[in-house]
């Protein structure tokens, strides 16, 4: 049986917790955040969108069914992942399964972990931390070894350009078809590539400040991301330049809330932000409500949209806005990820929508 370390997380707000060290053995530090997911781990750790930040997964059963050998598919796109690697800074879990039971895995999540440098720790009340940054809302945090007694220093991630780090850094096309589609990455899953790839398409993906007016498109996909989306104000420029085309144009979470800057409207980071399978969210307008995978910790204040521009969808928990559309051109977008991967495929209509429009 493994020994584990003692390690614990330490809050900007002074709390500290203990438990044990899993993963790679080193300290870390981020925005910590939870999520209400039951399963889809895997593509969760490797979503971009959580870039800068330390994950509290609030189901207490964590590694039972390992991990997958990471294998690309024919367009390149990692089989069972949403990216290239892990992309959280460290992992709080209740209870570690070190021992797991699936066919088709070839490693523990730990070890997993290990390979790519990310720390876990186990043994923590996640209920309790949960409800602490649902009242306090997410703040910095450190994983130390338990004789850690260091001053509280952690760099901001949301000052950073996260976008930047996670997107990628050339050209890359997919697929083939006689449509072509834009596609801007900010951090993009590889589940919204395969959702456009197979719907008979070539996508273009490009990186988050190319200008990608330059190039011969039928529509443009602005992909989600991390972080604050007030650093990204060359995509925001070129969105705003690609509407003069009058083209179709939808996005997707980070992507909602950059099409609705450059629409004119403004955005706020939200108390503790939306991560989980089970958001309800009502198209505006009607009475249908869907359940939806959601991952942002930021959101457009529809108050502040031109008056061409309406809601789209509204969030039934909180009232926030999930998602924005003009009212006569193909202009639209999704808060909310229709591609799921993991969680509820109850919006895939979305790129359904989106390419029709083509």
């Amino acid at each position: 049986m493994s020994t584990h370390k003692k390690v614990k997380l330490v809050l900007q707000n002074g709390r500290t917790m203990e438990g044990w060290g899993f993963g790679y053995d080193g300290p870390c530090d981020g925005e910590v955040v939870f999520s209400t997911a039951m399963v889809g781990y895997t593509e969760s750790l490797t979503d971009p969108s959580f870039s800068g930040q330390i994950l509290c997964l609030t189901y207490p059963i964590l590694g039972n069914y390992g991990i997958t050998e990471m294998e690309r598919d024919e367009n390149g796109l990692f089989k069972g992942f949403e990216s290239e690697k892990i992309h959280i800074r460290g992992l709080v879990v209740t209870d570690y399964s070190e021992e797991y039971s699936h066919w088709d895995a070839v490693k523990s999540l730990g070890a997993w972990m290990d390979e790519q440098k990310i720390t876990g720790i186990f043994g923590i009340d996640t209920r309790l931390l949960t409800q602490i940054l649902r009242e306090e809302g997410s703040m910095l945090g450190r994983i130390v070894p338990a004789d850690d007694d260091s001053a509280f220093e952690v760099a901001d991630p949301s000052k950073e350009n996260q976008v930047a780090k996670v997107s990628c850094k050339e050209i890359i096309r997919y697929g083939k078809g006689d449509k072509k589609v834009v596609l801007v990455d900010c951090g993009v899953k590889h589940q919204i590539l395969r959702n456009l790839i197979i719907r008979g398409v070539e996508v273009i993906r490009v990186p988050w400040d190319y200008d990608f007016n330059q190039l011969e498109w039928d529509g443009l996909f602005i992909s989600n991301g991390p972080g604050d989306p007030v650093h990204c104000t060359a995509t925001v420029e070129h969105i705003r330049q690609a509407m003069q085309t009058g083209k179709p144009i939808c996005g997707i979470c980070l992507g909602n809330q950059l099409l609705g800057i450059a629409a004119g409207a403004k955005t706020y980071k939200l108390k503790y932000g939306h991560r989980s399978h089970n958001q309800p969210v009502r198209q505006a307008g009607t009475t249908r409500c869907y359940i939806t995978a959601q991952n942002h910790g930021y959101a457009l204040d529809e108050s502040t949209l031109p008056a061409e521009w309406e809601p789209y969808f509204i969030n039934m928990n909180d009232g926030t806005n999930e998602g924005i559309r003009h009212k006569s051109k193909p202009f639209f977008s999704a808060q909310f990820h229709p591609e799921a991967s993991s969680g509820p495929e109850d919006t895939e209509f979305i790129f359904d929508d989106f390419i029709s429009q083509l």
